[in-house]
């Protein structure tokens, strides 16, 4: 259930409900990327704070632990709301921040990919200068294999002693 800017103003306190001002949309898109950082770290730090007053809160009233303050707390539901608002904030100003990091991550992408472009066209056709084949004019080459003996070598020396076991000559 969404909370009206009445219900906001009256659960926090008077910086905190600046904060939360600040973190609605129209106002959300004039703040500058500084400020808004600032804005999230510092809503974090409320609803973190909201958060752990409630927990403490819940625990008194349970019996779990001492009293923080001169009795127990009896109930944690404003805190809670408190917290719930302070989070809805800090979801917004999160949002926003992040839609600005992905923006200039495409504006630096694309940016880049329009340099490479330029340095591709600048370079000219790689291709101008090069011949249509490997070999062009000249025909196949010859490679020969070192690795292998000179031909027929092999084959009159590997024939030398079957020829002399049979006695036989072929």
């Amino acid at each position: 259930m969404s909370v009206t800017r009445k219900d906001e103003a009256r659960l926090l306190s008077g910086d905190e409900h600046e904060m939360v001002t600040q973190a609605h949309h129209p106002a959300l898109r004039g703040l500058d990327d500084g400020a808004l950082s600032d804005l999230v770290k510092r809503l974090r730090e409320r609803r973190d704070r909201a958060r752990d007053i409630s927990q403490q809160q819940r625990r008194e009233f349970r019996g779990k632990s001492a009293p923080s303050g001169a009795r127990p707390a009896t109930d944690n539901g404003g805190t809670k709301r408190k917290g719930a608002v302070l989070a809805a904030a800090l979801k917004r100003a999160s949002r926003e921040h992040e839609r600005r990091r992905h923006d200039a991550a495409r504006t630096a992408l694309s940016g880049n990919a329009r340099r490479a472009l330029r340095m591709k066209r600048a370079a000219g056709d790689p291709s101008a200068n090069r011949p249509s084949s490997r070999t062009a004019g000249q025909g196949m080459r010859s490679l020969p294999n070192d690795g292998i003996a000179p031909s027929g070598a092999l084959d009159a020396e590997g024939h030398k002693p079957v020829l002399e076991r049979s006695r036989k000559v072929r």
